[in-house]
Formats: structure tokens, sequence, C-alpha cells
């Protein structure tokens, strides 16, 4: 029964904490004081929030805290850019 309820709460813990790690989308105009650390590229998306969601993750295993979506083209599929902060 105490196992259970240990496992339960570290489920809910580790859930949280990696929702505190994950890169945050900004606005390229709150970058000032942010360290810029890379750029990234995502395509093949079918709508923006795909796109958003392939950026995110590429930051969030880049080590970024934060990315700004800096370009999106929708030729036939939509594909972006972002610039990663930390």
């Amino acid at each position: 029964m105490k196992t259970t309820k240990y496992a339960a709460a570290a489920l809910i813990l580790s859930t949280l904490s990696f929702g505190a790690f994950a890169a945050q989308s900004i606005n390229p105009a709150d970058t000032s004081g942010l360290d810029k650390i890379g750029v990234v590229s995502a395509d093949g998306a079918t709508t923006l929030d795909g796109l958003e969601a392939k950026l995110a993750a590429k930051a969030e295993a880049a080590g970024a805290t934060s990315y700004a979506i800096t370009s999106a083209n929708t030729n036939n599929k939509i594909s972006g850019t972002a610039t990663l902060y930390k």
C-alpha cells in the first residue's frame, strides 16, 4: 500500500518538474538579457500549432529555457525557425 502511494507521489512530482523545465515560447522583442544559444528549424507541419510544437520540442532537446519563433513559411507544408535562449 505504501509503495503505491510513493509511486503515485513520484509520478506526480516528476510530471510537475518536467513541465517546469520545458522551453517557453517568448516574443522576439522580449529577449533582452537572455543568452542566445542557437537556432532550430522544423518543417513538414500541417498547422501552425504543429510547427510550434516541433520547434518547442527541438528547443527543449537543445537545453533552451525559451525560444522565439522568427519565421514561418506555408509553401504546401508549414516550416519555420526559432532562436533559442537560456
